[in-house]
């Protein structure tokens, strides 16, 4: 029978005893590390505790612009975290505890293709179906969800991550685990309303803060022209996006 070279050499070393060359394996990828975050740092005070998180003001410069300025000029303070969801995450920002959306400013740009990732303790800006439509709402992963990512989430968009939480993530543990209702048309509603009673500033590094959170600017009193519906399941391993301007 005919044997190709190689198999032939095989086959002879086999043959006299001597083992086979063995083909090396592909190196595994080098895992790459978290980036830490180079921008200023904020607490939010909760009725259950005190979360800290601190911005990537390079890679998330219009986002960290953009909730700095809600900081600074007040906005979230009596702001509840309207949806939370067990596996998935903590939503919060823009409601009042009567459910009421307050006014916003304009809308940012999507910066989810900074290559940041929505893992567990990332803080993210939340949106409509609009890509570009985020503006004080935000949400926290309490596990990493890929399928919120640039590039992978269904719409190829995915949701930005600006920041990261660097102490206080047990109160978000605390915060998800907590009893809910449907309130309206709003599902996933802590039946006890847990409300930020202050967000402040703990640091701000003036080389990596963006020119323009550096004064607060208040928010403009649009208002969204309706609210958006949550979007379905689309598989039982799946969850439902955060939603909200």
């Amino acid at each position: 029978m005919f044997i190709p070279e190689a198999l032939a050499l095989v086959f002879l070393a086999a043959q006299s005893g001597a083992a086979p060359a063995r083909v090396p394996s592909p190196a595994l990828p080098t895992p790459v590390a978290k980036p830490t975050p180079d921008g200023p740092v904020i607490a939010f005070d909760t009725t259950l505790g005190t979360i800290q998180v601190a911005l990537y003001a390079t890679k998330a410069p219009l986002s960290t612009r953009n909730i700095m300025n809600y900081v600074k000029s007040g906005f979230y303070v009596g702001t509840i975290f309207h949806r939370v969801i067990p596996g998935f995450m903590v939503q919060g920002g823009g409601l009042d505890a009567n459910m009421n959306e307050k006014p916003v400013a304009a809308p940012v740009r999507n910066e989810a293709r900074n290559g940041l990732l929505n893992s567990r303790g990332s803080l993210s800006l939340a949106r409509t179906s609009d890509p570009h439509s985020a503006t004080s709402q935000f949400f926290i992963s309490v596990k990493d969800n890929p399928a919120l990512d640039f590039g992978i989430s269904r719409d190829g968009w995915g949701y930005a991550v600006f920041g990261e939480v660097v102490s206080g993530m047990e109160i978000v543990d605390q915060i998800v685990a907590v009893p809910t209702s449907t309130r309206g048309p709003h599902q996933n509603v802590p039946i006890t309303p847990v409300v930020i009673n202050k967000a402040r500033v703990i640091s701000e590094p003036a080389s990596a803060t963006p020119p323009a959170a550096t004064k607060a600017a208040a928010p403009s009193g649009t208002r969204p022209a309706a609210r958006p519906k949550v979007a379905p399941k689309a598989t039982p391993a799946a969850k439902p996006k955060p939603t909200g301007r």
